[in-house]
């Protein structure tokens, strides 16, 4: 496994920050999940090959136990919005002072500044920031896709990048670093396909009228006979006349 004896301590939150440290424990790091006194655990259910423990930060012996599991991790992912973490005495500038290679991976809708960086929000707030959810759905209606574009792959997934790379540059320089990691600006990057397209034709048209979005006959879904749906992808010619042959 990639990162056995990578030691990773995470710090309970919704979605994305379970999953990165799922991803990461899947991948052999080893996880501890810090919770909150009287919480009802993983609700997320993404505690997979994680341990956890509780501790109340609110109070010196939490903040201290904390302290030192940072001194020998490798890895901090906190998913509390900006400023909570320095009101608790365990900021960056504390924790990579007793532990100077220490991934200290800050994950947040809206990011460690700016005027929402204290501000709470959820997938479908950080998706329309971004710009996607005006490009989803159909004529006037917009669809949010579940809550797996911010959440997870804005979020989750590009947090989990961002930690490798991390670790991967502390090979070099011996030297942790922050990680500012945010739901909104991770999911306008992972939206750049579509607005370097725009203007090649492939997202000038409204919503619902676009090659990949549904106006395509042959890439789009239908309804069958017994009430399901299919999906259809054909945008190859190749593709397309075996649709049309029904082959």
């Amino acid at each position: 496994m990639a990162l056995r004896g990578v030691c990773v301590v995470e710090l309970a939150g919704l979605a994305p920050g379970p999953l990165c440290g799922m991803i990461l424990s899947d991948f052999g790091a080893q996880v501890l999940r810090v919770d909150r006194p009287g919480s009802a655990g993983d609700v997320s259910h993404l505690a997979r090959g994680k341990r956890s423990l509780i501790l109340d930060l609110k109070r010196p012996q939490g903040t201290e136990v904390l302290r030192r599991l940072c001194s020998r991790a490798d890895v901090l992912l906190e998913p509390f919005r900006c400023g909570v973490m320095e009101k608790l005495q365990l900021g960056p500038e504390v924790l990579l002072r007793d532990n100077p290679k220490l991934i200290y991976a800050r994950l947040s809708g809206f990011g460690q500044s700016g005027r929402l960086s204290t501000a709470a929000g959820h997938d479908i707030n950080y998706l329309a920031l971004s710009g996607v959810l005006s490009k989803i759905g159909s004529g006037e209606q917009l669809y949010a896709p579940l809550n797996l574009l911010a959440d997870f792959g804005g979020g989750g997934l590009m947090c989990t990048l961002g930690i490798l790379l991390a670790l991967f540059e502390r090979t070099r320089s011996g030297k942790g670093q922050v990680i500012d990691a945010n739901m909104v600006e991770g999911t306008a990057y992972l939206s750049s396909f579509l607005w370097k397209t725009h203007k090649a034709g492939l997202w000038d048209r409204p919503r619902g009228q676009n090659l990949l979005d549904g106006g395509a006959p042959f890439y789009t879904t239908y309804r069958t006979a017994d009430g399901q749906f299919m999906a259809v992808g054909a945008i190859e010619p190749q593709f397309y006349e075996l649709l049309i042959k029904g082959e």
